[in-house]
């Protein structure tokens, strides 16, 4: 009986030290810095550079029609002695169209619902729902309450250094990087093998 109370009492004490440790624990923050993240990664600088030459594409094509519609003008104004007022009307309106159909094109392609926004979506998407899944990871192996990015647009005004995970991220987003350049060049392999055999 004696030794069943003070098991009892022991099991109680052990539990409630368990339990104020860890309420003692505190929360424990952490943080990335996403841009740095991003640029630290080669398949961001593909994408980027994807879309870095969609854009000068673009604008070009942007860029020559506003020269033909300055061609237009020129020629009208060139032409307006020998034109009739109502030929010269029919080519303002007619210029006035081309004008219009140059805004609808700038809007197209960097508009808010543009191409520029939904090609930066289809790109960059991807790698960032991947370091959010390698942040979840390690938020959970390290035991982290909340983790911030210290680039996005809430504010960070002091973060100590030992806080920051970018690096841990950019690690393992290479670790998986490398796996998956093995697994193409072992599929390599084997497919080049199977074409020797026949």
């Amino acid at each position: 009986m004696k030794c069943n109370l003070q098991l009892k009492l022991f099991l109680t004490v052990l539990f409630l030290s368990c339990f104020f440790v860890q309420a003692q624990r505190g929360t424990t923050v952490g943080y990335i810095d996403m841009n740095y993240i991003l640029e630290s990664v080669d398949e961001y600088k593909k994408a980027s550079q994807i879309l870095d030459n969609n854009i000068e594409k673009w604008k070009k094509e942007i860029e020559l029609q506003k020269l033909k519609l300055q061609q237009y003008q020129d020629q009208l104004n060139a032409e307006r002695i020998i034109l009739t007022p109502e030929l010269i009307s029919d080519r303002e309106l007619e210029i006035q169209d081309f004008a219009s159909e140059i805004i609808s094109l700038q809007e197209k392609r960097f508009g808010p619902r543009g191409d520029m926004i939904i090609q930066r979506s289809k790109l960059i998407q991807p790698l960032q729902d991947q370091v959010l899944t390698i942040v979840k990871q390690i938020a959970e192996e390290k035991k982290y309450d909340f983790i911030f990015d210290r680039s996005s647009t809430s504010t960070m005004l002091y973060s100590a250094k030992n806080y920051d995970i970018s690096t841990l991220v950019i690690q393992r987003i290479n670790r998986l990087q490398k796996i998956q350049n093995r697994k193409e060049q072992i599929e390599k392999l084997k497919s080049k093998a199977s074409a020797l055999k026949n």
